[in-house]
């Protein structure tokens, strides 16, 4: 997950607004408000709703400050923290501040405008699925676009498969792709495949200049959807994504916690509806060092040839030279793929709650709403959450 990524073309969505026509702020939930950093304010520079995160020194029973110390992850709602052994790097680029920090049990941290992005072991978990969801779910992918990404890990999930032909990556923040390459080498050897042209810009410009129906999957490897990157998940960016597909072709993006941030997923969820003919469906992973240890993805479909998400029809497994030795996978695999759908009772309940309540504010709302508008449809078998 890469911070910046909606770039100054974004600077609108520094604020989140309504949905009404007088386009009226609306307040943040706490949940996405961050937690206080010990740096002070006026030297953070951060968007007004990211912060640092900070340090810890626990102390003695005699008031001495211990040796060691922790990095607390301000996303998540309870303590949290990392036991540091080294600062290895601290900087900031025009777009955020950079942190790297040798953990004593995660290893290596990238920590952007003091949220942590990933570790060196559970990055595994977050770029194996948010790259092989959408890639398994269709035959023969040829040309994807990554906005975001400028850890590399996504890149090289992408270079498992040999029917890519094209791999371009837009990340705004080139200090983020310096910084990884000295410090994260297994993740930004993705870099190093021929097939990678990477463009250092605004995702919304590059994406708004792209031809028409180029991309066979889009994978937005952004940061929180609050804040400078709100413009990656408003309806405008979601259009223009769908613009740069092919009939058939699909788009991951993230969303969020369902332990946290139900809120934002429903909301997500109703504007890729109105996009998506082809289907819009919610998966999950469990990644130990994110808020409440999990985060979800939309998996989105442009009409066309139909897309089944719900079982790979590209396993990785039957890809040649996917798996090999030195490249095995550490997380994804075409069980975890079917798994990562099924949704928890009350995940399931909220969201098919929320389309209920959607559904009847449109009768009321006629004109307000887009014809023939897609309802979630909960499968009782097998506990999927699709939409239709």
């Amino acid at each position: 997950m890469e911070a910046g990524d909606a770039g100054n073309g974004s600077a609108a969505a520094a604020q989140i607004k309504g949905s009404g026509d007088d386009a009226s702020c609306k307040p943040l939930p706490p949940c996405c408000v961050k937690a206080k950093a010990g740096v002070p304010e006026a030297e953070a520079k951060c968007h007004d709703t990211v912060v640092s995160g900070w340090f810890t020194e626990p102390r003695s029973r005699f008031g001495k400050t211990s040796k060691v110390q922790y990095y607390n992850n301000p996303m998540w709602p309870e303590a949290h923290s990392l036991k540091v052994e080294k600062i290895l790097y601290q900087g900031k680029s025009p777009y955020q501040e950079i942190l790297v920090f040798e953990s004593s049990t995660y290893g290596n941290v990238l920590v952007l405008d003091g949220i942590v992005q990933l570790t060196d072991k559970d990055e595994c978990a977050y770029q194996e699925m948010v790259t092989h969801l959408p890639l398994c779910s269709i035959p023969s992918p040829k040309n994807v676009l990554v906005v975001g990404g400028g850890d590399g890990g996504v890149l090289r999930e992408i270079a498992r498969h040999d029917s890519v032909e094209t791999i371009d990556i837009c990340e705004i923040d080139q200090l983020v792709i310096d910084v990884c390459k000295e410090f994260f080498p297994n993740l930004s050897m993705g870099f190093k495949d021929p097939r990678v042209r990477l463009h250092v810009g605004d995702a919304v410009d590059f994406l708004r200049d792209s031809p028409e129906g180029k991309y066979d999957a889009i994978i937005v490897d952004s940061s929180d959807p609050i804040g400078p990157a709100q413009a990656l998940v408003e309806k405008p960016f979601i259009q223009t994504i769908a613009r740069a597909l092919k009939a058939g072709g699909v788009l991951c993006n993230l969303a969020e916690s369902m332990w946290l941030h139900t809120h934002l997923i429903q909301d997500m969820l109703s504007i890729c509806r109105q996009t998506f003919k082809g289907g819009v469906h919610y998966a999950w992973t469990s990644v130990p060092t994110y808020p409440s240890g999990v985060i979800g993805f939309l998996l989105c479909a442009k009409e066309g040839p139909p897309v089944n998400f719900l079982t790979p029809v590209n396993p990785i497994e039957k890809i040649q030279g996917a798996t090999k030795a030195g490249k095995e996978l550490r997380f994804y695999n075409s069980e975890i793929h079917r798994a990562a759908f099924v949704l928890p009772t009350f995940v399931r309940r909220e969201l098919e709650s929320y389309d209920t309540s959607s559904t009847s504010t449109e009768k009321e709302n006629p004109k307000e709403s887009v014809s023939k508008s897609q309802k979630i449809k909960i499968l009782p078998n097998n506990s999927i959450l699709t939409a239709s």
